[in-house]
């Protein structure tokens, strides 16, 4: 079976929501990262099998396939094809394994993986507001736990599936917060030590925006303690230590290492494995775990093995609970903050997260790395990573 590797991962900075990247298209916005690999690499798009891209909310600006948009955007040939995937916040990270996949299947030779959201022109649940997505089976599958249980009444909800997280778990208010404090506080570290300055693209006409803008420094759980629970009178979830509302764009250059070298091209890093998994869709975000641990059987490896994970902070539950079950150090998680401090483009994060631990990796000569990400509907993806 043939490897895939990646040769080049690119993003934006993420825009909060009305900021920066409010008044760009989401088709120019993927355009941009697009060129940049472009750039970066010196490939010929024409090359290129397929451009596999994720995005959520399907609608408005992000509608009739933006994937396919997103090419013709970059300029590039019209023969190059593109298509939109959608696995809720995991649809990037799904395309990066998609791409992946069909490189070591053999079907494509050259593809590349990424995703776009722009959230503030395409607002969250924009696609949910046109119908009902759980149906009235789904509805009646899950009746007794939605009319009872221990928060009756509640709907499918990703906010209510973090409450029910802590309270399984025993996470407190003041270890949330203490939780998304460290967010902001490694982000900004990772701002001022010049970590992501060799995978950020610029954006046409924005010459000062070149760092993410969520980031809040001097954040502290005392003053996260001050804000209102979002979800339940009584709960622990607020906007705080939750991911912000955001916009950006993502892109990874995947390929064989035989056609690498055909292309000059030097990869950063190998595909090593790649799992997807199911979980409880009313707790919802807890899928990275039973993800990790099967992305782990499948590869052979142990947590011991992995020297950086990237576990997608949606709510600050999700890697906490993920962290208590896996036994991973503080040290090895999320080392460069996270969605809490640099905010969540739905479906770009899955690359963006990627973009982050690659270069990560190849700055601190780790040898595996692994992300995961909780996901709507209780699915989750878990990728690991090998440098070369």
């Amino acid at each position: 079976m043939p490897e895939a590797v990646i040769v080049d991962a690119v993003r934006t900075p993420v825009g909060k929501r009305g900021g920066a990247l409010a008044d760009v298209h989401p088709a120019d916005l993927s355009a941009y990262v697009l060129r940049a690999l472009r750039e970066r690499t010196g490939i010929d798009p024409g090359v290129i099998d397929d451009v596999i891209w994720g995005c959520v909310n399907q609608v408005g600006d992000q509608a009739a396939q933006i994937g396919r948009y997103a090419v013709l955007a970059a300029g590039w040939p019209e023969t190059v094809p593109g298509v939109t995937v959608n696995r809720a916040c995991g649809s990037s990270q799904s395309a990066f394994d998609l791409a992946a996949g069909m490189v070591m299947a053999g079907q494509y030779d050259v593809v590349v993986a990424g995703g776009v959201e722009t959230m503030t022109r395409v607002p969250l649940g924009s696609g949910r507001d046109l119908g009902r997505p759980y149906g009235p089976l789904v509805r009646a599958r899950y009746a007794a736990d939605l009319t009872g249980g221990e928060f009756p009444g509640e709907d499918f909800n990703q906010g209510i599936g973090a409450e029910r997280i802590a309270r399984r778990w025993g996470l407190s208010r003041r270890r949330l917060d203490e939780y998304a404090a460290r967010s902001h506080e490694l982000a900004a570290a990772a701002i001022d030590a010049g970590a992501f300055d060799g995978q950020l693209v610029p954006i046409p006409g924005k010459p000062d925006f070149t760092a993410d803008e969520g980031v809040r420094r001097g954040t502290t759980a005392g003053k996260l303690a001050r804000l209102k629970p979002a979800f339940r009178e009584d709960g622990v979830i607020h906007a705080g230590n939750a991911s912000q509302i955001s916009d950006g764009a993502s892109a990874t250059l995947i390929t064989t290492p035989e056609r690498a070298r055909e292309l000059g091209l030097t990869p950063i890093a190998r595909y090593h494995a790649g799992a997807v998994s199911g979980a409880d869709p009313l707790m919802m975000l807890t899928g990275p775990i039973p993800a990790t641990q099967k992305v782990l059987k499948k590869a052979g490896l142990s947590v011991s093995d992995i020297g950086v994970f990237e576990v997608n902070e949606a709510f600050a539950p999700v890697p906490l609970a993920w962290q208590a079950e896996l036994g991973v150090d503080d040290r090895v998680l999320n080392p460069l903050g996270g969605a809490i401090a640099v905010g969540h483009p739905l479906g770009a994060s899955g690359t963006i997260l990627m973009t982050r631990m690659l270069h990560h990796m190849r700055d601190r000569g780790i040898r595996y790395g692994l992300q995961t990400m909780c996901e709507g509907g209780g699915t989750a993806n878990a990728t690991i990573v090998e440098l070369l």
